[in-house]
């Protein structure tokens, strides 16, 4: 056995440490390089919108999906987690919530787990559909025989009458085309986006144990098909994302729109749950060119001495600022929901 590792070797961003009494490597949290100027500066001040049940670590608010509606009422839907169930099956609630001004909202409904029933939840997504204006909420869980699938439930007039029974499963895993396939085991996490003619869903895939970023497409929002291959991510595991690449808003733009994404890298503490926040840009809504490719953009500002996580971040386009809702690490380990107002002018 050589000498264990006590230098430090730079590796773009990301710095090794000497390794602990175990002779175990010490991973690093994640860190922003100085590529961006002051922007990730303008994320440092933020609203408070919602903190998790309890004041403990693990306990989170998280994963809000925003809509504003024509009447100019706000309405969200984000997932609550506790910290006393197995991970991956911590989301005890999706929490509806309304606002007349963006900021401070009320609870006014919620889709309980033992209500569907499903052993837990993640991220949900809302929105309006265009055509009927009703309201829509997909949901994400491990379904009928522990798969993860994309849930969908039946639209209502208002958040205050979506029904947990409703729920049933619109996007699965593909059955293996032949003896040795490694199709994708999961979906999770919707990221759902009406361009004027189809709906979108992004999803968080499980491919070979990674979480990548996979795209479908339909016009009535229930039945829904890959766009081009159902086994290749529209984004890759490389640069500082190597570790996990996901989808997490997509913002019109006039020509083209941002896609904004989340990843983490191989070298950060638990890159699990350490997820930073980058941009891209995409024409067509498939083929995407990351912006952010050798650093995240975007990490809490309040990190915990081993997370940093900003996630789930959900953007709106309001006159001339633009809103930006997202899960956030606490220095206790807490997560909870925040406000970034930004002016554009």
């Amino acid at each position: 056995m050589g000498k264990p590792f006590t230098s430090h070797a730079s590796m773009g961003n990301l710095v090794y440490t000497k390794p602990d009494r175990e002779g175990s490597m010490q991973k690093n949290p994640p860190s922003i390089k100085d590529d961006f100027g002051f922007i990730p500066k303008r994320f440092d001040e933020y609203d408070l919108v919602l903190r998790p049940d309890k004041d403990h670590p693990e306990w989170w608010a998280g994963a809000p999906s925003v809509v504003r509606d024509p009447e100019g009422v706000f309405w969200m839907a984000c997932r609550m987690r506790t910290a006393d169930s197995p991970l991956g099956k911590r989301g005890y609630e999706i929490r509806l919530l309304r606002s007349e001004d963006g900021v401070k909202f009320e609870p006014i409904h919620a889709i309980r787990r033992e209500e569907v029933p499903i052993a837990g939840f993640e991220r949900p997504a809302l929105l309006l559909d265009p055509n009927t204006g009703l309201f829509r909420l997909y949901g994400c869980g491990p379904w009928k025989n522990d798969q993860w699938c994309i849930l969908r439930f039946d639209d209502a007039k208002s958040p205050t009458e979506f029904a947990p029974e409703s729920a049933r499963s619109v996007i699965e895993p593909p059955q293996p085309a032949f003896e040795r396939d490694v199709p994708v085991a999961g979906h999770k996490d919707p990221v759902l986006f009406h361009d004027g003619e189809n709906f979108h869903c992004y999803t968080i895939g499980y491919r070979g144990k990674n979480e990548r970023t996979y795209h479908f497409t339909s016009q009535d929002g229930e039945a829904w098909d890959p766009v081009g291959s159902p086994y290749e991510s529209i984004m890759c595991l490389d640069g500082w994302h190597d570790f996990f690449v996901r989808p997490a808003c997509v913002l019109p733009l006039g020509a083209g729109y941002l896609f904004v994404y989340e990843g983490s890298n191989v070298n950060w503490y638990d890159p699990v749950y350490n997820i930073g926040t980058g941009l891209a840009f995409t024409f067509d809504l498939h083929r995407i060119i990351d912006l952010t490719p050798s650093s995240p953009l975007l990490l809490s500002s309040s990190p915990s001495a081993r997370f940093a996580t900003f996630r789930y971040s959900s953007w709106l386009r309001l006159g001339d600022q633009l809103w930006v809702y997202a899960e956030a690490t606490c220095p206790n380990e807490t997560n909870e929901i925040r406000l970034y107002r930004l002016d554009l002018s």
